[in-house]
C-alpha cells in the first residue's frame, strides 16, 4: 500500500495544449550559456532565404541541461538501434562559432 502511495506522489500530470501539441519544425539549434543558464534557440532555415527566425527558445538550468543531454542521448541510441540513422552529408555547412556563439545569454 505504501509503495502505491509513493508511486502516485512521484507522478506528474502533464497537460499538452492543442496549439503546442502541433509542434514547431526546426532544423537548426543555437546553444549559448551563462554561469546560471543554458539557452537553446530553435530555428528553421529555408533554402534560398538569407534570414531565419527563432521559432522557439528554451531556457534551462545547467542541471536540467545535463539531464536533457543524457535523456536525448539515451533516446537517440534507442532510436538508432531500432531504425538506424543516416547522417545527411548534404546538410548546410554551418560554422562552429554559429552553433555555439560566444557571449552570455
Amino acid at each position: 500500500m505504501a509503495e502505491q502511495q509513493n508511486k502516485n506522489q512521484n507522478q506528474i500530470n502533464v497537460e499538452l495544449p492543442e496549439e503546442i501539441a502541433e509542434g514547431i519544425y526546426s532544423n537548426l539549434a543555437i546553444i549559448s550559456h551563462s554561469n546560471a543558464e543554458f539557452v537553446i534557440d530553435f530555428i528553421r532555415l529555408v533554402p534560398n532565404v538569407p534570414k531565419a527566425k527563432v521559432k522557439s527558445r528554451i531556457i534551462l538550468t545547467p542541471q536540467h541541461a545535463k539531464m536533457l543531454l543524457k535523456a536525448l542521448g539515451d533516446n537517440i541510441l534507442k532510436y538508432e538501434n531500432q531504425y538506424g540513422i543516416v547522417e545527411d552529408q548534404s546538410a548546410p555547412n554551418i560554422p562552429t562559432f554559429f552553433m555555439n556563439p560566444k557571449g552570455e545569454a
